[in-house]
């Protein structure tokens, strides 16, 4: 992080901080890296062999030593001086170099005719010339290109960006500096036109002037390689204006042209600089329109110089001589001020993409300098050597003679190079490499393709890229194509050293590239004929040296055929360094004698080839030093032969080249020999008898090791083998090392294969991890078979060991067809269980047998399961999950597994599934449910979510129905079938289509509840709307006087199918949701209306009863206090009871003029019809009924019947017309006694008629206004104004009817108070004279003998009682309704019918009856005529019948 941080604050490096360049460089892959223990390191050779199959596939590879190997350096830093050479980097890369050799070409053409160049910008970007003058030429050349208008597309493939017209640039940069260079490349400039065309051409000439380029302005010529940058001054980006301007023209007398030869326009005329002819500027191809300044050239001075030979490249000397110390710093220095940080936190990757960025930028040049090729034989090596200077310490001695030491390791046995005679600086003795950050080594091969091996000592890495040996041609061919222009001039370039490629270009041609980076302390090889380059990190210390072993020799005679071709030195001689190994044939390894034998074969045959063209040819014996026998032709190291002419003395050529030495004839030619073929070939022979002893041994060997089936040998032939490699002293190579480890196999595997069949296995062979036990395994057993079978050895003792294996496999196949089985037999596996108690080896097959048993009987279990699909849940298939995952795998068990997890999988998927649609708000369509439900009705298994997603669509589907039979029905729904609906449609998870409807009818109906609330119910009422609007089901007495109960047994008729009682509000609302339609609700309520008739004509009766004339009326309790009446009172005109005014009523309804109605009986407020009927026609538009809605309906019916009837009944009184009028208002009076004066109080207040008789003198309580008496009232006047005030809407036809009968009974009581009428008062004596004794004590004795067990079970008469009570009497002047019939004397309880005129019928187990303490001793049911169990027990009870018709009085 840190030195990225200071990367991106380094100006020199701040093109880091952008994006990455598409070109920018990317490693290649990594060598390989090998790590040798201490054992492989001892030997550098033999671990070279050992990894050569693998890193000769990369061509590099890294060796990293073992730990602890560090060697002193023995390199003496202060006395090391070197001069290093000068690179500079983007001359290093073909392609580069090829482009700035193009433009020093362009450079010098212009500076020879006067003109600095200056390249040209174009869109910000240095313009490159190569690439434009190639690109124009593959077009077929600037004409063609301008006729073709082929502009725009040479811009396109030099980069730039379409539609920016660089085209029109890049074609006038082209004319203006590439056109005139390839017309003098064409030699179009050197064609002489003749005088007498000159005068027809001429203006020709000058118009062609006149579009000729412009030349750049003038500078000073440059150095073509110090100062190259000069070229791409910043100055000159404005381009299009730069011009090859011109000085004056030198005036010159008596001068012509010598193309047109005329001498006129002398001003015109160029003087050449360096022969003196002249020319005309027009003359000129192409014509100049200027005289140029500085030196002009003519054409042909101008082909000399540029066509002269190009210098080959190479490197420059430095100038200084540097010491290690001073390098050192220098170069530690050039890195932290390039990369402007501390060179140790400087990136290797930064550094490789920065080099080669540099490599292939021409506008830049960085140069650095290399410590190269640096001979340790005068400086010394950095690793100690014996009698070196550098004193070594004990403990370091070891590395004087290590094998890794450079300085032995290419001298060392192995190596071939130890037989050429002269020490190689380079090859035979290390060089060394100071580098420096940059620095670098270029693609090259070794010296005959020989192995180097390198080790950095200390410092920075090194970054090395290697091509492995087969694609050095392909490498090679790759260069050729890319950069033609330089192997033309130096053919052998990649034997320079001097030139680089980006590993990049070659790989994106196929070339395959490794890298790797060698730190301090490793060492890199490279592989025969591998291609290697690279550079250097920073500064640091390195040593290499070349070496060849056995396997190199083919490929040393193959490269020196290759230098032959490429005309090339050799380093040393091959031949001589095969001679030379063959002369010492008998000393050969036996390995190396065989190579060598080889290689003279077809060295001796290419000679006695070649020797056969010097026959005439006289022959001489010499022996020239390898530098003076040097073929003349291909430079060749003449060893074995040369050819020499006397015409030429010190100039030979090889038997190849014989035709290339003079032309003098072949006779003159002396044919110079270092041996005959008469002393080759014994030499050969005597290497061929060291090779075939070996090669002998060896074939022996590789036929006995490759043997097969019958043809393998046996053990005693192995062994002979080994004792003739041991006194032969054969080298220790792989064949003899395979030799004997096959060998050493075959004896362990005789003497274990002998005692398993001796039956002694308690020593048993070793095989894999080598542990012994006292039984075989199968497997080791069938190993150790096959192992015998494999030795390259035969052996007695395998065909033995192969019949006791044949049946253990017998037992094997049996048990693995067992096995096999789906659901093997438990008697089946047992038996094999038996048979392997037989065998005394370890079975593998019986313990899979064990566990079997255990999958047959899970997969019994999953089997069972799978019939039950009803038992199988989620848990149960997680258990047998469970308990299979346990047991050890098998097909069956696993694919009854897969059948179960993937049963799981899907059921809990449909389960989450189905919970998730049921879970889904808003929920899901029945569509989507339905789909769902139907996939998962082919799950075997219990799944409760998708059971409750099943269940929910078949409650769905049986709404919808319900839904759709509630619309199409021809019924009006009710209310609490649709409420009913809507809960259930809401408790569904299922998006219901007509919910949101059926949900808008109950907002609808609970609007119309709350408006029918509004208008009917009184504020802080206690009642309901039902309530209010349905005819009274329970009617209550209040103050009745004492009464006394009787129980008893429900009668007969019970037993009876009857419709339920409307006892109680929810009996009503029960049976108005029961009702099918309106005609049924309305039935019901006309039941009911009727009930409420009569229990108001016995309330009013009974409460009329309690009002009579008492002589104490302190006894009474009346009013919503219970208390007896006192003072101010006011009589309810609907029950009839009496109230304090103090308690009931307001003082500002004093003044009403309305019939004044108890808080019990004002129950709403009244609104008028024409509300009510409005409110029953928005429920009509709603469609929906309900019991408010009947009840209001009956309540409107009721009405208007009650309108229609009250017209008849006023008719047939002859009353006046029922009209809303004024009353007047009660006057209050107040007094203390009576008064006999009634005609001066007609309008005093009065409770009763009776009351106003009474001839008591002093009254306690009085009434403050005027009420309809009911005596000589009509029955059905009396029961129209009863129902009239009972209508809970206002109707002005209620108040008329008041007023009427108030007004009527005002004038009839003011008649009788005038003269009272003589058969009431007798009526009331009668009255009073049978009220005997004897009545009495017949009631009381009635009571005690108890009638429930002296009658029970005469039905015979029941039916008879129950016609006469259905009878009614005649209207009398009672305000109550009359029995028709008396108590008999033979009535029992049995037969006993409740005597009021409207028996509410009560049923149960017990029934509470009351007497009648008056004349008539009649039984009634207590609810019949308003008496609780608690009055009926305190007080005595007078029907209504004894009150008014025998006036009796409470004592």
């Amino acid at each position: 992080a840190d030195v990225l941080t200071a990367l991106e604050h380094s100006p020199r490096c701040a093109w880091k901080c952008v994006q990455p360049r598409p070109d920018e460089f990317k490693p290649p892959p990594e060598c390989p890296v090998f790590e040798p223990s201490w054992e492989e390191f001892r030997d550098p050779f033999s671990f070279i062999n050992k990894i050569r199959p693998i890193a000769e596939k990369t061509g590099i590879c890294k060796v990293r030593p073992p730990p602890g190997w560090q060697p002193p350096f023995a390199c003496n830093v202060d006395k090391l001086h070197f001069v290093p050479r000068i690179q500079r980097l983007n001359e290093l890369e073909a392609q580069t170099r090829v482009k700035l050799n193009f433009l020093d070409q362009i450079a010098k053409f212009w500076d020879l005719q006067g003109c600095a160049l200056k390249i040209p910008h174009v869109e910000r970007k240095i313009l490159d010339l190569y690439k434009l003058n190639k690109l124009v030429a593959d077009e077929g050349g600037f004409d063609l290109v301008c006729q073709e208008r082929q502009w725009t597309k040479i811009a396109l493939q030099m980069g730039f960006a379409p539609g920016k017209a660089v085209g029109s640039h890049l074609r006038g940069h082209y004319e203006k500096i590439l056109y005139p260079y390839n017309l003098f490349q064409s030699g179009a400039n050197l064609l002489v036109k003749s005088i007498d065309s000159m005068d027809t051409k001429d203006t020709k000439l000058q118009d062609q002037a006149q579009r000729t380029t412009a030349q750049t302005p003038d500078t000073s010529p440059t150095a073509r390689r110090a100062k190259r940058m000069n070229y791409f001054c910043p100055s000159c980006r404005g381009s299009e204006t730069d011009s090859l301007q011109t000085p004056f023209c030198f005036q010159v007398d008596l001068v012509v042209c010598l193309v047109c030869g005329s001498g006129g326009d002398e001003e015109r005329l160029l003087l050449c600089d360096g022969c003196d002819d002249s020319y005309h500027t027009f003359c000129l191809i192409p014509p100049l329109p200027d005289i140029p300044k500085g030196d002009w050239r003519c054409p042909k001075c101008l082909a000399q110089e540029c066509n002269k030979p190009h210098e080959a490249f190479g490197f420059e000397q430095a100038y200084r001589d540097y010491s290690l110390r001073a390098f050192g710093q220098m170069a530690d220095a050039f890195k932290s001020d390039y990369f402007n940080m501390p060179v140790h936190m400087v990136p290797t990757e930064l550094v490789e993409k920065e080099f080669w960025r540099l490599v292939g930028a021409i506008e830049e040049d960085v140069t650095v300098e290399y410590g190269a090729d640096i001979a340790s034989k005068e400086f010394g090596s950095g690793f100690p050597i014996p009698n070196g200077k550098f004193k070594v310490s004990p403990a370091d001695e070891k590395y004087l003679k290590c094998g890794w030491n450079l300085n032995n390791l290419a001298m060392m046995n192995p190596s071939v190079l130890t037989h050429v005679t002269a020490d190689i600086c380079g090859m035979t003795l290390p060089w060394l490499y100071v580098g420096m950050c940059f620095s670098s080594f270029c693609w090259h091969i070794e010296d005959h393709w020989s192995y180097s091996i390198n080790y950095l000592h200390w410092g920075e890495p090194k970054t090395w890229y290697g091509a492995p040996g087969f694609a050095a041609e392909q490498l090679e061919e790759v260069m050729r194509k890319l950069a033609p222009e330089l192997f033309e001039s130096q053919p052998d370039l990649l034997h320079q050293l001097v030139t680089i490629m980006n590993p990049n270009t070659l790989m994106a041609h196929g070339v395959p590239i490794y890298r790797t980076n060698q730190c301090a302390g490793e060492f890199v090889i490279t592989f025969p004929r591998a291609y290697h380059s690279g550079f250097n990190q920073g500064f640091n210390f390195a040593e290499a040296v070349n070496f060849c072993t056995v396997d190199w020799m083919p490929l040393g005679r193959q490269c020196v055929d290759h230098y032959r071709m490429l005309r090339r030195y050799n380093v040393f001689s091959h031949d001589e360094m095969v001679c030379n190994m063959a002369s010492k044939a008998s000393t050969l390894d036996v390995v190396l004698a065989s190579a060598v034998h080889k290689d003279m074969v077809s060295m001796l045959q290419e000679e006695q080839k070649q020797r056969e063209k010097g026959k005439k040819m006289e022959a001489k014996y010499d022996h020239l030093q390898d530098d003076e026998r040097q073929c003349a032709r291909c430079r060749t190291t003449c060893y074995l032969s040369a050819v020499t002419c006397s015409c030429s003395p010190g100039v030979l050529v090889c038997l190849h080249h014989i035709n290339d030495l003079c032309s003098c004839p072949i006779t003159n030619y002396t044919l110079n020999l270092r041996y005959t073929l008469d002393e080759l070939f014994p030499m050969m022979n005597a290497v061929k008898q060291r090779a075939e002893l070996y090669d002998e041994w060896a074939s022996l060997v590789k036929e006995t090791l490759e043997a097969k089936l019958e043809k393998k040998k046996g053990l005693q032939i192995f062994r002979s083998l080994l004792a003739q490699s041991e006194s032969k002293v054969f080298p220790d190579n792989d064949m003899l090392r395979r030799l004997r480890l096959v060998t050493q196999d075959a004896e362990k595997c005789s003497s274990v294969a002998q005692q398993l069949l001796n039956g002694k296995r308690q020593t048993r062979y070793r095989f894999g991890s080598g542990k012994s036990c006292s039984q075989l395994s199968v497997e080791e057993l069938s190993s150790f078979v096959r192992q015998l079978y494999n030795l390259s050895c035969s052996l007695p003792q395998a065909p033995m060991l192969k019949e006791l294996l044949n049946r253990i496999e017998d037992f094997q196949q049996h048990s693995e067809k067992v096995l096999a089985d789906e659901v093997p037999s438990v008697a089946e596996i047992q038996s094999l269980l038996d048979v392997s108690f037989d065998f005394d080896v370890e079975l593998p097959e019986l313990p899979r047998l064990r566990v079997r048993l255990e999958q047959a009987r899970w997969l019994e279990g999953a089997q069972q399961a799978s019939t039950q699909p009803t038992t199988r849940t989620l848990e149960t298939m997680r258990r047998l999950i469970d308990q299979g995952v346990g047991l050890v795998p098998h097909p069956s068990v696993e694919k009854a597994m897969a059948r179960l997890q993937e049963l799981l999988t899907v059921s809990e998927h449909w389960e989450d599934k189905a919970s998730s649609l049921l879970k889904a708000r808003p929920p899901h369509s029945i569509e989507t449910l339905s789909a769902a439900a139907e996939k998962t009705s082919s799950i075997p298994a219990y799944l409760p979510n998708c059971r409750l997603l099943k269940d929910t669509v078949r409650k769905a589907r049986e709404w919808l129905q319900e839904a759709e039979e509630l619309q199409d029905g021809d019924c009006t729904p009710m209310m609490d079938s649709l409420s009913d609906m809507v809960l259930r449609g809401q408790a569904i998870q299922v998006r219901l289509e007509p919910l949101e409807r059926l949900e808008s009818l109950m907002i609808e109906v609970q609007e119309w509840r709350e408006s029918a609330s509004t208008t009917f119910l009184q504020r802080d009422t206690p009642f309901t709307l039902l309530e209010v609007l349905c005819p009274r089901c329970e009617v209550g007495n209040v103050g009745s006087p004492k009464r006394k109960a009787k129980k008893g047994k429900e009668s007969p008729r019970s037993n009876k199918k009857k419709p339920p009682r409307l006892n109680t509000l929810s009996d009503v609302e029960k049976a108005l949701s029961e009702t099918r339609d309106s005609t049924s609700a309305m039935a019901t309520l006309e039941e009911l209306r009727e009930r409420e008739m009569e229990a108001f004509s016995n309330l009013r009766a009974a409460n009329e009863s309690k009002l009579l004339p008492t002589a104490d009326c302190m006894d009474l309790k009346v009013c919503v206090c219970q208390k007896a009446p006192m003072g101010a009172m006011s009589q309810c005109e609907l029950c009839r009871n009496a109230f304090h005014s103090v308690c009931v009523r307001d003082p500002s309804d004093s003044c009403e003029t309305q019939p004044w109605l108890c808080p019990q009986c004002q129950r709403s407020e009244k609104p008028p019809l024409n509300k009510a009927v409005s409110l029953l026609a928005s429920l009509r538009r709603i469609g929906v009924r309900l019991p408010e809605g009947d009840a209001l309906h009956y309540l409107v019916e009721r009405t208007v019947n009650w309108q229609h009837r009250a017209q008849e009944i006023s008719q047939y009184f002859n009353l006046p017309e029922l009209e809303e009028r004024p009353g007047t208002p009660p006057t209050l009076t107040r007094w203390a006694s009576g008064s006999h004066d009634a005609h001066n109080n007609t309008q005093a207040p009065c409770l009763t008629p009776e009351w106003n008789r009474t001839s008591h003198t002093q009254t306690v309580f009085y009434t403050e206004q005027r009420c309809i008496p009911l005596q000589g009232l009509s029955h059905d006047l009396e029961e129209l104004m009863v129902e009239g005030l009972l209508l809970q809407v206002c109707l002005p036809e209620v108040q008329s009817l008041f007023h009427v009968l108030l007004d009527r009974a005002s004038s009839q009581h003011t008649n009788r108070c005038m003269s009272p009428p003589q058969d009431e008062s007798t009526d009331c004596n009668k009255h009073m004279e049978t009220m005997i004794d004897s009545e009495k004590k017949a009631k009381r004795h009635l009571e005690r003998e108890g009638l429930n067990a002296e009658h029970r079970g005469k039905d015979k008469k029941h039916s008879h009682k129950r016609q006469k009570m259905n009878k009614k009497r005649p209207a009398s002047t009672s305000s109550s309704p009359r029995s028709d019939f008396s108590q008999s004397d033979d009535s029992d309880e049995e037969m006993a019918v409740c005597p009021a005129e409207r028996c509410q019928l009560p049923e149960g187990d017990e029934v509470n009856w009351v007497q009648c303490d008056g004349s008539c001793n009649q039984w009634f049911h207590q609810v019949c005529v308003g008496v609780t169990a608690e009055m009926a027990e305190k007080e005595d009870y007078i029907c209504v019948r004894c009150t008014l018709k025998d006036g009796h009085m409470r004592k």
